[in-house]
């Protein structure tokens, strides 16, 4: 049995369905055919949906080394940051990595749901963030990390087929704090 408890051929297929989905996401985006995902990681659909029953659910997989580094970079920087700061690059973070894939951004809110690493790293970093920044009396008190996510998943949308993407996240991240600010 391996470290997730599958035998040797099944995980075998699920790090070849990770990897053959990792290339066509990167390639052509997150809304590719899964049955094209199988024949590139050579495993029946069958196969590919007993470990993924979902899209979101892979997406979440291959998403998870990012979001965990995204998580893991704000907690190791935040002690030197302001609330409002601190809450400000996380958001930039997590839209420059939402937007790795095309169409990744449109599903977000469902992708870190899925309970992968990466996804509980990601909530938690955020929804504490969030709570440090509201205690800080920066941030509105009526923002939950939902709202976050929202607003990340169309900052992403708006930039994933920009050539500077970085630039223009920041400019949206700043419009976005601006008004959920404690006036």
């Amino acid at each position: 049995m391996s470290e997730t408890g599958l035998r040797a051929d099944a995980e075998r297929n699920r790090q070849s369905i990770l990897v053959a989905a990792e290339t066509l996401f990167l390639e052509r985006g997150a809304s590719v055919s899964l049955d094209e995902v199988a024949k590139r990681a050579k495993v029946g659909i069958g196969t590919l949906y007993r470990r993924f029953p979902t899209r979101e659910g892979l997406l979440a997989a291959t998403s998870d080394e990012r979001f965990v580094s995204v998580a893991e970079a704000s907690r190791a920087r935040d002690a030197d940051r302001e609330p409002g700061d601190a809450m400000r690059r996380f958001l930039e973070d997590l839209a420059i990595n939402t937007s790795v894939y095309q169409s990744l951004a449109a599903s977000l809110g469902t992708v870190i749901q899925h309970g992968t690493p990466g996804c509980i790293a990601i909530t938690e970093e955020g929804q504490r963030l969030l709570r440090r920044a509201q205690d800080a009396g920066v941030i509105r008190g009526d923002a939950s990390f939902d709202d976050v996510i929202f607003v990340v998943s169309a900052i992403a949308l708006a930039v994933e087929s920009n050539s500077a993407p970085v630039p223009r996240v920041a400019h949206l991240v700043d419009l976005l704090l601006s008004g959920m600010m404690v006036r």
